[in-house]
């Protein structure tokens, strides 16, 4: 069973929603919510596959509700407003749906993201221990080789155009890739991108300092730019371990 969540401020458009999930055999509707907090406690309480929220609700757009969750579900974004796909599909929305929305159209989201699902439930996981696909390490191309980096090892990984630069702590490493694709492959209970050209090992994190992060690179003293689009997803993680 693939368990879905459902979030928006608007009663009708919940019931035809809920209608649509228990005409799909294999579809489990765990929770309905009004607004992006009860959708937060909802995440909190069930295991989620499919979320399919609302762009347009007050106090917390479903847009907002996304970025502030550092390990989000599969995301399907509704709304009657067309102009919000591209800032949907940034976040990696897995489909983006204008009301009212048909039922064929619901179907269609649902098999992209059991798609999505297959592909990644099919991929060796990095965060399970038990599975044999476990490392804790990465190789990437470097100086014509293949070189292999420790996770423990990196501090942040820095984007320069085509090319990203890892940090560790024996020096740099220059590696042909984009800072998206890198992103992907890297575990994210480990790492958090928190700028547009920076990805920093939450571990290696010292202090947060306004709209900075303080990190240290060879018994220096770092300190590395928070985008605003990113800064609620690295307050979200520090909350979770904060006293």
């Amino acid at each position: 069973m693939i368990n879905v969540l459902l979030v928006d401020d608007e009663p009708l458009a919940l019931d035809i929603l809920e209608t649509y999930v228990d005409q799909l055999d294999d579809l489990s509707l765990v929770a309905t919510c009004k607004n992006a907090l009860e959708a937060k406690e909802a995440l909190k309480m069930h295991e989620v596959d499919i979320m399919f929220v609302d762009i347009q609700m007050p106090e917390m757009t479903g847009i907002e509700l996304v970025k502030t969750l550092p390990n989000p579900p599969l995301v399907v974004f509704t709304t009657a407003f067309p102009n919000f796909a591209v800032e949907g599909f940034e976040l990696n929305a897995v489909d983006y749906l204008l009301k009212p929305v048909s039922f064929e159209r619901f179907k269609t989201a649902v098999n992209k993201c059991k798609e999505k699902l297959t592909t990644d439930s099919n991929k060796p996981s990095i965060h399970d221990s038990s599975h044999q696909g476990h490392h804790d390490y990465i190789f990437v191309k470097a100086d014509k080789k293949l070189v292999k980096v420790n996770y423990q090892d990196i501090i942040y990984i820095e984007g320069l155009k085509d090319y990203v630069i890892i940090r560790t702590e024996a020096g740099r490493i220059i590696t042909l890739q984009t800072m998206k694709s890198l992103e992907e492959k890297m575990p994210q209970d480990i790492f958090l991108r928190i700028h547009r050209s920076y990805i920093v090992n939450i571990g290696k994190i010292n202090a947060v300092n306004g709209n900075m992060v303080e990190v240290t690179e060879r018994n220096e003293t770092k300190q590395i730019s928070v985008g605003k689009n990113y800064r609620d997803q690295l307050l979200s993680v520090i909350e979770q371990n904060r006293l």
